[in-house]
């Protein structure tokens, strides 16, 4: 059943919220905490003083905070002012800050003292505004508290369209640059209201504790709309650590704990050599990674918590598919398409629909579907057709109609929910001055998933300096990006046409690592 109610514009929610609930926490941290109440009258304050120093309808906002409440408050904030939310990795390596920054076209950044360096850098360049959270002010940074906490000279925009770009999230692409996926207020709160609410139970009951970074679209949607829309609270964590969230279950009530599957991987690590107490935990969730089968039965058997798992993906506002905590379930699948999304699983040749129990490219239709990639026309067109998202993941559908995702079309890897591709590690790789060629492909691990393993050939054969190597990539590449394993040859298999020929490299990669 689909939680019709819940779909509306997110100022109109946010006020009515606040009416309902009042001074009920809405998110916290180790920070602070926000009621609805609060949260209403300082995204209205803020969105109000944007719009009066002349921020226009659809400006981007660059929200470069480490994972809190902050960011929560600011990805609604922002749709007060029809301005679209950016939230970016804030452990990114700065030269990727600064192409997101460049690519975004953002006028506007909120960032915290950690950051505020770089970003006041970033801005001096393009005459952005930079808003820093926290008390007091940095130089010549405005506060985003006061801003909170003073009226503006004029009301919010508060008229942002459920069919407008709102918020713009970036993804990888086969190319290896980033590509800013487009989506809108309807996208987002139709997987609220078609997957959280009536599949999850997610309500004003509820209380999560979020281990997620916030800067993903998984956590945009459970963790921040999700949680607002149904009158839920929640508490945010600044990092993930299996201890912490042990500690956290036990000493406080929390209801829902969403995360990805190297996080349960951890969890179930942690909880072998100790009692854990779950306290009132009634369900997790899993998403961002296939999980296996045998961890989820280990992870439920372990914390006696029922551990569900759906698919999803940034382009589509996160899910597609869903496991029902209750009724049959087929553990290793991402579950049933959602109400009002149509999925269908194609041969990638002919293009014709396959049978049961057939492998074939997954496409998604529906309300949720990204409206596009920012300024990527030639992109948008290549996987949008027809009113239908090609994915370009491989999946069967059993007799009953679960998916289980058997593979990626796309050359992908994923490494504890965070999503690598291949080309941007390669590019980085290939500056040093040590490489002639380079390939990066995925290795299976115990516990992350996947890993990468880098491929290099030699300026100099056997003179490799790993260390050097790695180095050079940790200045310019997020930490999970950063190659596993560096493995010397003396050359990379490539096609004809000049692809790299991966298979025959993964080939040599017997052993899972971890």
């Amino acid at each position: 059943m689909l939680s019709v109610e819940l779909i509306r514009p997110v100022p109109q929610l946010l006020v009515e919220q606040a009416g309902r609930w009042g001074d009920k926490t809405v998110f916290s941290d180790d920070r602070r905490s926000v009621s609805y109440r609060e949260l209403a009258e300082r995204t209205r304050r803020v969105a109000g003083r944007l719009v009066a120093a002349g921020a226009a309808r659809g400006d981007r906002v660059l929200i470069y905070l480490d994972n809190g409440a902050d960011i929560a408050e600011a990805y609604l904030m922002t749709t007060r002012a029809s301005l679209v939310g950016v939230c970016v990795n804030a452990d990114a390596a700065p030269a990727e800050i600064e192409y997101l920054f460049l690519d975004s076209g953002a006028s506007v950044i909120i960032t915290d003292r950690a950051h505020v360096a770089h970003a006041r850098e970033l801005a001096r360049n393009r005459r952005a505004t930079v808003l820093v959270v926290g008390a007091g002010r940095v130089d010549d940074a405005l506060s985003y508290e006061e801003l909170a906490t003073t009226e503006p000279a004029s009301p919010p925009r508060d008229d942002l369209g459920l069919d407008e770009v709102a918020w713009m999230l970036y993804t990888s692409g086969t190319t290896g640059r980033p590509k800013g996926v487009l989506l809108t207020q309807r996208g987002c709160l139709w997987v609220v209201a078609a997957c959280w609410s009536p599949i999850a139970g997610l309500s004003d009951q509820d209380r999560l504790l979020c281990p997620l970074p916030l800067f993903h679209s998984y956590a945009l949607v459970l963790c921040v709309l999700g949680v607002f829309a149904t009158g839920a609270s929640e508490h945010i964590m600044t990092k993930f650590s299996p201890g912490r969230v042990v500690g956290l279950l036990g000493a406080e009530e929390f209801t829902v704990l969403p995360g990805v599957p190297t996080m349960f991987q951890y969890l179930v690590h942690f909880a072998r050599e100790r009692t854990v107490d779950t306290g009132g935990l009634r369900l997790c969730v899993s998403a961002g990674a296939i999980l296996p089968a045998a961890l989820n039965a280990e992870f439920e058997q372990v914390f006696g918590v029922k551990l569900i798992e759906g698919y999803g993906i940034t382009e589509t506002s996160t899910m597609v598919t869903m496991n029902a905590p209750e009724g049959g379930r087929v553990l290793g699948s991402c579950g049933l398409p959602m109400p009002g999304v149509g999925v269908r699983l194609v041969d990638p040749v002919t293009g014709d629909d396959v049978g049961v129990d057939e492998e074939g490219e997954l496409w998604v239709s529906g309300p949720n579907v990204m409206r596009g990639y920012h300024n990527r026309a030639d992109a948008t067109a290549e996987v949008l057709r027809h009113g239908w998202y090609r994915t370009g993941d491989l999946g069967r559908r059993d007799p009953n109609g679960f998916l289980t995702i058997s593979g990626r079309t796309k050359e992908l890897i994923i490494r504890g929910g965070e999503n690598i591709y291949p080309a941007e590690v390669e590019a980085v790789l290939l500056k040093s001055g040590q490489i002639r060629d380079a390939a990066v492909v995925a290795r299976e691990h115990a516990d992350l998933g996947e890993v990468p393993v880098a491929f290099v050939v030699l300026a100099e054969p056997g003179k490799l300096d790993v260390d050097a190597l790695l180095a050079g990539c940790a200045r310019e590449l997020s930490k999970f990006k950063v190659p596993a394993e560096v493995v010397e040859v003396e050359s990379i298999p490539r096609t004809a046409s000049g692809k790299i020929m991966r298979f025959l490299l993964q080939k040599q990669l017997t052993a899972p690592a971890g």
